[in-house]
């Protein structure tokens, strides 16, 4: 049985986004890597505590979740680490490279664009603020992993209306 562990980007999760839906819906199937900054997150610190947080598991179970900025930690993390994790479900990748981001984070660009060595699905919108979707299917393209068109539906979040998210279940279904 896979271990699904989310890894929210920048501020965290309201408890209406999807990810935070999904831990509440399903307990024992869903828990969260909580950061120890969330406003003003380093990538190096991010990304060691995604270590820790995935070697707690058996690896071969674990699947990464992660929206916006987790999606480049998750990328960070594969390339200094190299753990072999079954998947990830990168959802609304954010370009921190891209002018309109403009969230203080430190060392998360340039954004890695590495193969990963595990089975990946990244999620994207033809009008995300965060990310263009000719840079979004770039990432996709780079790191290996097959791209899901969901057509214009913003950045894929509480704010663009998405509540529990069924069709991201669906989408997670890919990685087992």
């Amino acid at each position: 049985m896979s271990i699904n562990l989310i890894v929210p980007g920048i501020g965290n999760s309201s408890s209406q986004h999807w990810q935070s839906l999904w831990e509440k819906q399903f307990p024992d199937n869903f828990s969260r890597i909580e950061q120890e900054v969330w406003d003003t997150p380093t990538c190096s610190d991010w990304i060691e505590t995604i270590e820790k947080a995935v070697c707690r598991h058996d690896v071969s179970e674990v699947i990464l979740i992660a929206p916006s900025l987790g999606c480049v930690a998750v990328n960070h993390w594969a390339k200094r680490f190299g753990t072999p994790i079954k998947g990830a479900l990168l959802v609304a990748p954010s370009d921190c490279e891209a002018a309109t981001y403009t969230f203080d984070t430190k060392g998360f660009a340039p954004i890695p664009l590495d193969k990963l060595s595990f089975k990946s699905v990244v999620v994207a919108s033809t009008n995300d603020y965060y990310v263009s979707f000719e840079r979004a299917k770039h990432f996709a393209e780079s790191w290996g992993s097959e791209l899901v068109n969901i057509g214009a539906k913003d950045h894929i979040n509480a704010d663009a209306g998405f509540g529990e998210w069924q069709e991201g279940l669906e989408f997670l279904k890919k990685l087992n």
